[in-house]
């Protein structure tokens, strides 16, 4: 699993949506065969009827239709989905950002749960809610053995609303009464912005929410008045959201009336061409957008504009490749269908769909689109770029992974249960953002911590090579190599003790990070993470040697594909 920054919230992966629609959900454009559509209706109709009168037990409506809204997406791509009226809050909260509640993470920590991230300046945060404290009961119900799901829901509720909690104190295991007022949270796509060194600002946009480009607004303003002579803007695993935000962040680096992307589709209506249309902040200033095959969708729409403008340098990895636009549209009864109705285009003409849902194998199997397929584009200054793949960074870093041991030994819970011990014996010690680091005694700690915990994992190589066994066992090759292949397995390790000392490094990172989550929230995380960050390095390398900048721009002989 690559490397990235961890943020509170679940984003949806490779959208780019358009505003609901309020108007009719019939067609504008009748099908090309309108007796087949009519006639199939009339027996899907028949068919829920007669499920739900003859079949031998009783069935749900409900969950009939959801059935076969599945059913009828199956086949399409995975961003062509029916929005229940119990799925509408969690489809607004992707695509506005704004939920009603307490603005606290949760997590199921032994047989309860526990608040595992107030967002700062929160109803909980404010409250004095802090990482670890555990929920004993809300509104007068004994929450002690819920699931975080029950424990979310009760939660949850119209802002201004009122709730009241019993919760153990993390600290000091004292029972207290705290009672929060709900409110509108907003979670903020541009959870971090900061100064770095030599004058260079940095901005992590992690989604496309509403409204977003006037936090973007806001964050370049803010930079530039501490001095700022060039910028990051970081979109490694953002996965999208509203293209017409994409559209006004583009607007504060281009002239105005540029064109950025354009929509077709099958019906014309949903054809549209997006230029700017507001009256740029900067078309000067030094650019580097970060990348990574997280970027999807409306991150992507920035990323490849400005590349095909030749307005900044991308560096990172292949970004996710998802060219398709989906509309919401209503059903009736607060029920909706969000439905692919268009493919984006960049301004150098290409689009960057990687997969092509429309072509499946006999079993259903789909495939990226084939090299041969894959067609040369040019940016305005003549660069070559290319479609069918993603957006190809200018400046490529490779990728880090994280272990498959240390990825258990996280799933497990296991850096959360040491740091709650690191936590109250250091209680008072002061957690600087950037400069904070874990000793070798702390580490000796967490190793003596984890001694006697169940971590099952078997390393890749291990793996591969009990597959490799198998085939030189099926192949007669183990009488010529079967003693080299059993002393490569003698050296190879997988238990507990070796997995901490060989993943030394990453678990240090994630125990570093979960401290500094608890003293100086994720903003302080990401802070603390920028100075080690091989991309961010490579950024600020590329910023400061002006002249392999302007090279890079300029550069007509560099594929990025």
């Amino acid at each position: 699993m690559e490397k990235g920054i961890k943020y509170g919230l679940c984003v949806l992966a490779g959208a780019v949506v358009l505003p609901i629609s309020r108007a009719s959900c019939t067609a504008a454009v009748p099908p090309p065969d309108g007796f087949r559509m009519g006639r199939n209706m009339e027996v899907l109709v028949n068919m829920l009827r007669d499920i739900s009168l003859f079949y031998v037990d009783d069935v749900d409506p409900d969950e009939l239709l959801s059935d076969a809204a599945a059913g009828m997406t199956a086949g399409l791509d995975p961003y062509t989905v029916f929005i229940s009226e119990e799925d509408m809050d969690t489809f607004q909260l992707l695509t506005t950002g704004r939920c009603g509640g307490v603005g606290s993470l949760i997590r199921k920590s032994g047989d309860g749960v526990v608040f595992a991230e107030p967002y700062k300046g929160s109803p909980a945060d404010r409250a004095g809610i802090v990482v670890g404290d555990r929920i004993l009961e809300i509104d007068g119900q004994d929450a002690s053995a819920m699931t975080t799901e029950q424990v979310s829901s009760l939660m949850k509720g119209e802002p201004g609303t009122r709730l009241k909690m019993k919760v153990a104190k993390f600290y000091t295991g004292d029972t207290v009464q705290v009672e929060l007022k709900r409110e509108i949270i907003n979670i903020p796509g541009i959870p971090y912005y900061g100064m770095l060194p030599d004058s260079v600002g940095y901005i992590l946009n992690i989604d496309f929410t509403d409204e977003v480009s006037n936090d973007m607004r806001n964050a370049i303003m803010s930079l530039r008045e501490q001095g700022a002579k060039a910028l990051i803007l970081d979109y490694r695993n953002n996965g999208g959201g509203i293209v017409q935000e994409a559209v006004k962040i583009l607007s504060f680096f281009v002239p105005r009336g540029t064109e950025v992307v354009s929509l077709r589709g099958r019906n014309p209506e949903e054809n549209a061409v997006f230029t700017t249309q507001q009256d740029p902040l900067d078309t000067e200033i030094p650019l580097v957008v970060l990348v990574n095959n997280g970027s999807a969708s409306a991150a992507e729409i920035v990323a490849g504009a400005l590349q095909d403008m030749d307005r900044a340098v991308l560096v990172g990895r292949r970004t996710f490749g998802k060219g398709l636009v989906q509309s919401t549209r209503p059903l009736g009864y607060n029920v909706y269908l969000k439905v692919t109705t268009a493919k984006y285009y960049l301004p150098s003409g290409r689009c960057i769909q990687a997969i092509d849902y429309a072509s499946r194998a006999e079993d259903g199997t789909l495939s990226h689109i084939p090299d041969s397929l894959i067609t040369e584009f040019r940016t305005a200054a003549g660069r070559r770029v290319y479609d069918g793949g993603g957006v190809m960074p200018d400046v490529r870093v490779p990728a880090e992974y994280v272990s498959r041991f240390a990825y258990v030994v996280y799933g497990k819970g296991y850096i959360h249960d040491f740091v709650d011990g690191f936590m109250r014996r250091n209680r008072d010690r002061e957690i600087v953002p950037g400069s904070f680091a874990l000793s070798d005694a702390d580490y000796a700690d967490f190793t003596a911590f984890m001694q006697d915990k169940d971590v099952e994992w078997e390393s890749d190589t291990k793996r591969l090579l009990a597959r490799l066994k198998e085939s030189a066992e099926a192949e007669r090759y183990m009488d010529s190599i079967g003693v080299y292949l059993e002393g490569i397995e003698a050296n190879l390790d997988d238990d507990v003790r070796a997995g901490l000392q060989l993943y030394r490094q990453e678990l240090t990172e994630l125990i570093e990070n979960e401290i500094v989550l608890r003293s100086a929230y994720n903003a302080g995380v990401v802070e603390h993470n920028m100075a080690k960050d091989p991309d961010v390095r490579e950024a600020l390398a590329v910023l400061n040697d002006p002249e392999r900048y302007r090279e890079i721009l300029a550069s007509k002989d560099t594929d990025r594909k």
